[in-house]
Parts: structure tokens; sequence; C-alpha cells
């Protein structure tokens, strides 16, 4: 089956080259999305073979795939261990992510995601979550609202919006991608769609605690491996990147300078098999701009 237009799936060829897939092994594609990754995976498997495969998203669910060997959970990946016990899958062979928001996300302008288009304020990969960008909008305080611009936008005035959409909230609705966008019109620094897009990658990490799943995939995608089993992981963003490159090479989430003095060496939990991220070969780059800030990363479990 081809890959649908829902999704085009990055780096596809890179990942399937780098997971080492048996015929007859366990693996996992934690974001299932199109399911592009998943069909290029099921291809090189036998009919012992199974593939598990994570996304709460609604739309993703419907688009899954039929095929006895595949198990498809509608759960945030951050459930990782617990759902891979249950469907005794735990010594999995290899385990991919590829944390970019989905073309069918951004492209369903009522979802929220894009700049874009008009819709509601809403950003919820899980509709069945409570929080949504408006919500954060409309109610987190001054300095919370700086912290989020600052940490998950690198957005330059974080300091400046935070004040205006505090001060004016009060008095205009935040439900809208149009009422927002008009409400900051006036301090938008630089390429507005850059800065947008600043704007709303920061919400979007917020309403679905990105970074916090990121970390939980990580720890448990350790636990869950086998010996010599594979994690691949693709980013998009500089945050994400540095946590999937500190937690491959020293097995936590900082970078901590080694200390010339210490006798203590932490236990490594992976081998890189990258030791520079893969990025996008010039033919893909072409076929798909998404493929642009696509960084795929890969370690062996130790």
């Amino acid at each position: 089956m081809e890959t649908s237009p829902y999704h085009q799936p990055v780096l596809l060829h890179e990942v399937v080259e780098h997971l080492h897939i048996r015929p007859d092994g366990i693996y996992v594609d934690a974001t299932f999305g199109g399911g592009g990754h998943s069909r290029a995976i099921l291809a090189q498997l036998g009919p012992q073979g199974r593939l598990i495969v994570f996304d709460q998203d609604e739309d993703a669910w419907r688009n899954r795939i039929a095929d006895d060997r595949v198990t498809f959970i509608r759960e945030n990946f951050r459930h990782l261990h617990r759902f891979l016990k249950l469907h005794k899958a735990l010594e999995a062979d290899g385990i991919l992510a590829d944390l970019g928001v989905s073309s069918h996300q951004f492209d369903t302008g009522e979802r929220g995601f894009s700049t874009r288009f008009d819709g509601n304020l809403d950003m919820r990969m899980d509709t069945r979550n409570a929080l949504t960008a408006a919500d954060i909008l409309q109610t987190y305080p001054e300095k919370r609202l700086l912290q989020l611009f600052q940490d998950y936008g690198e957005v330059t005035n974080s300091r400046t919006l935070a004040k205006t959409i505090v001060q004016l909230r009060k008095a205009h609705p935040l439900r809208t991608i149009s009422e927002f966008k008009s409400l900051i019109q006036p301090i938008v620094k630089g390429n507005p769609a850059k800065y947008l897009a600043q704007v709303f990658q920061a919400l979007r990490i917020e309403v679905n605690d990105e970074l916090g799943a990121l970390k939980d995939l990580l720890i448990q995608a350790q636990q869950a491996l086998k010996p010599g089993g594979r994690l691949a992981i693709i980013t998009f963003h500089s945050l994400e990147d540095r946590l999937v490159k500190n937690y491959m090479k020293a097995g936590s989430f900082d970078t901590t300078d080694e200390n010339p003095y210490s006798f203590e060496t932490p236990a490594k939990l992976f081998r890189l098999v990258t030791k520079k991220p893969v990025t996008a070969t010039a033919a893909e780059l072409k076929a798909n701009p998404r493929s642009r800030s696509a960084k795929l990363r890969v370690a062996e479990k130790i």
C-alpha cells in the first residue's frame, strides 16, 4: 500500500535502514500518524513479526492498518512500557518515534495547529484532554506565559508578548487563531510567519506536554528494548534534539561536564549508531520541504 497523502513520512529510507529490521522481530512505531513509517517496517516483517503502533490522535486511529501483525494503541507514547507489557511485547527489537506534527494535523484548520488557517485555538493532539491553547492564553499568569514563550518558542520579545496578552485578554476574546493574530499583530518582531510559528510551537508544546512525554518515552524505550535493540528518534526542533542527544549519549537529560577528578563513570545505556544526526537528502527536501528541520538519531541498547 502506498503512503497516504495524510502525512508524508520523513527520512523513510534512513529509518528502515538504521532499524536493522529482523523479519521475526517486535517493532514499535510510537507515532503512527499517517502510517508511512509503519507500512515500511511492516514490508520488512515476516509472518512472525509484530508491529505495535501508538497514536493518541483520533484521525490517525481512523487511518489504522488492517493487518494481524499490527496492534494499534490509541494512547500517548508516554505510556509505552505499560502497554507493551500488556501486549507481551517487551524486549522489543526496535522503537521509532517521529516527533513532528503530521501534515494532516497542520492542514486541518479546525485543529488549531497552523497559523495559515482560522480555527479554534485548540492544538490538542488528543482531543480527550481538557487543556487547549485558548485556555493557556486566557488563564496563565504573565510570568508563566513569559517562561513558556522563552523556553519553548525562543520568541525574541517574550516579555512584551506575555504582557500584551495579559493586558488585552480582559476585553478581547482569545478563542480563535485570527482573534489572537490580530491582537498581537502590533508587537510581531521580524518575519511574521517565523514569529507566529515560534509562538504556536510554544503553545503546542505546553498543551501536549511534549517535552515531558518525550522524557518518559526515552526512559521507557530503554527499558522496553532488548540488548542490541535500536531506538530511532526524529526531532524537528533543538529542544527535542538536545534531550534525545543527551539521553542517548549519557543516559541523562542534562549536559554534565565530565569531572576529570571523578572516579565514577555512569553506566552507558546506549551505543550511538549515528554519531551525528541524519538529515534529509536534496531529493527529499525538494519533494517534501517539511523535512528540512528533521534530524534522525539512532542508538543501540547495551
